[in-house]
């Protein structure tokens, strides 16, 4: 087998655009045009075999002290990973790669899934699971950081995953959970407009942002970033910016008609309809609860001073046979509309409309529990009736320790001390 560097992005693109199970946006060649803003230098390589490619990798090199880098694979290598041969091989060669640039270490976080999960996060299909690769994995040299259950690493090890390969969206749809599609059956009732934005609701989309990292304890890229991702991506056809946005003065006039039409049902209550006394008292009891929500609501709205705004945006990355839903937030006024229901409908529909066969919800917690900072994102995403899919973990293969010591034990121990000396 013979190793390849400088790749062309034509001949990348051929095989990692198309491989049947291994395709990743952020293997894409693309991504390693994005990765420039944050510092990062792409390197393009492969292994081949009788001159035909069977694993090729976008590595991400950070530059450290002199001469010294660290590797990094996002998402994990291209290749079929039941090709012990294949992955061994090119491990080895990427290797001697990292040694040749002065890698301290190379860390990738394959996208293969390690076990299956109910919606709960219970293990099913015990006999079927990657625990083998895994062990491989560490045979080959590479160390593994562990089955973590949050974010404590670069990318999220959970997630959720909708399968669009079904006869109809209808199909998609009963698949949601209930609360979801009872919220979507009252249709858009708020007259909410949503569309494919541009570079010029950038600013727009970052405000979702902002508002969702402080709200949720989640980390926030510049404002340069998102659009450095977004016309990457969009110029090659991989990204849209969906965006939701609400007229107030039409709001008004909506909650101020939901009010008079609550209003008059109460006061018109036919009491002879009603044999059972508590069933009337209960029915007026529910219409006035009711009413008193809606005019609190009404007079939230009534204080904004805006003429229209942003409710909720998503930036996507499509690429190969799947979506993924990468960045995106909610204002922190009127989340009682619902927008982002609206969004991700709309989103899932549109993929399934497109061809694609899967869309990933990008990032939940592994271990749910409703006093998490991040229980709120993962009930929402679980909702929408994607498989709760764990991956196998992050790895890394160690190629200079003292270095590698230094860097991710004495280091982040001298942070720390300088933040608490910091206040």
């Amino acid at each position: 087998m013979k190793f390849v560097e400088n790749i062309t992005e034509k001949e990348f693109e051929k095989f990692v655009g198309n491989h049947p199970t291994k395709s990743h946006f952020m293997q894409s060649y693309v991504w390693g045009e994005v990765s420039k803003s944050k510092g990062l230098i792409p390197h393009h390589v492969g292994l081949k075999q009788k001159d035909k490619f069977v694993a090729m990798a976008l590595i991400l090199e950070k530059k450290l002290i002199g001469s010294y880098c660290y590797f990094y694979i996002p998402r994990g290598f291209v290749a079929d990973f039941d090709n012990h041969e294949v992955v061994q091989t090119f491990i080895e060669e990427l290797k001697c790669f990292g040694k040749k640039h002065h890698a301290i270490s190379i860390t990738m976080d394959p996208d293969i899934k390690l076990q299956d999960l109910d919606p709960d996060g219970n293990v099913i299909n015990k006999d079927q699971n990657n625990f083998k690769l895994v062990e491989f994995l560490k045979q080959c040299g590479l160390k593994h950081l562990g089955f973590n259950k949050n974010f404590e690493h670069r990318e999220p090890r959970y997630t959720f995953r909708l399968s669009l390969e079904k006869d109809s969206f209808e199909d998609i749809y009963k698949g949601m959970h209930p609360t979801t599609r009872k919220i979507l059956n009252k249709g858009n009732q708020y007259e909410l407009e949503v569309f494919k934005g541009n570079e010029s609701n950038i600013d727009d989309f970052y405000l979702t942002m902002e508002e969702t990292a402080a709200r949720e304890h989640l980390f926030c890229f510049s404002k340069e970033y998102y659009l450095n991702f977004y016309k990457k991506l969009h110029q090659k056809g991989m990204s849209d910016l969906y965006v939701v946005k609400v007229n107030i003065n039409e709001l008004k006039d909506i909650y101020k008609n939901k009010i008079e039409v609550l209003e008059k049902e109460l006061h018109s209550l036919d009491e002879t309809k009603y044999k059972n006394k508590q069933k009337l008292e209960n029915k007026k009891k529910d219409l006035s609860k009711n009413l008193e929500k809606i005019k609190k609501e009404a007079e939230n709205i009534a204080s904004i001073k805006e003429e229209e705004l942003i409710l909720s945006s998503i930036m996507t990355a499509k690429y190969h046979d799947k979506v993924w839903t990468v960045h995106g937030g909610n204002h922190r006024k009127l989340r009682e509309l619902n927008a982002n229901y609206l969004l991700y409908y709309t989103i899932i529909k549109d993929a399934y409309k497109e061809g694609f066969k899967k869309i990933d919800f990008f990032g939940t917690i592994g271990d749910p529990n409703p006093k998490d900072n991040g229980y709120g994102i993962h009930l929402f995403k679980k909702r929408l009736g994607g498989e709760y899919t764990e991956f196998i973990g992050e790895f890394v293969l160690v190629l200079h320790k003292p270095l590698y010591f230094l860097y991710t034990t004495i280091y982040p121990k001298i942070r720390r001390l300088k933040k608490k000396i910091m206040g």
